[in-house]
């Protein structure tokens, strides 16, 4: 059987008309990075159908009113997306596991992104050298012949 609960005890229905919030303290950058990005996403969404609305309504108000509403009811249900007791347990999960990473010095990130740079101009190099050197050994084997200048 597949699972009607969550783990606060409701459905998901039940969990979108909640008021509080599952395990306030914990994941708290996660979530709000999350719910930023989904609210983000809505409002877009909401935007680009306020646009095509105005087109297709006679009265522009309306288009306004309904975007506005896409736009409450989408950032209510992120926002009760991130609270949902098994969601919200992942992304405790993800920011416990972001504080163990170990990132890099300034100094490191500008030496190794310097390295990273130089390689790929050096592969660049390399691969330009081999295009010239198979180029003209087809072009003398008479495999490829030879493009005239588009420029006259």
């Amino acid at each position: 059987m597949a699972k009607d609960k969550v783990a606060g005890g409701g459905s998901m229905i039940q969990e979108l008309f909640r008021i509080g919030l599952y395990k306030r303290s914990q994941g708290k950058v996660a979530r709000q990075v999350t719910f930023a990005a989904a609210a983000i996403v809505v409002a877009l969404g909401a935007y680009r159908m306020m646009d095509w609305l105005k087109v297709m309504l006679d009265y522009p108000m309306a288009a306004y009113a309904i975007a506005a509403a896409v736009l409450f009811v989408g950032c209510w249900i992120a926002y009760r997306v991130v609270n949902y007791p098994q969601f919200a347990d992942f992304l405790i999960a993800v920011e416990a596991e972001m504080a163990k990473v170990s990132w890099p010095t300034r100094a490191e990130l500008v030496r190794s992104s310097i390295v990273v740079i130089i390689v790929i101009f050096a592969l660049a190099v390399i691969l330009f050298s081999y295009d010239i050197f198979w180029n003209s050994l087809f072009t003398k084997l008479g495999i490829l012949q030879e493009v005239e200048s588009v420029t006259k």
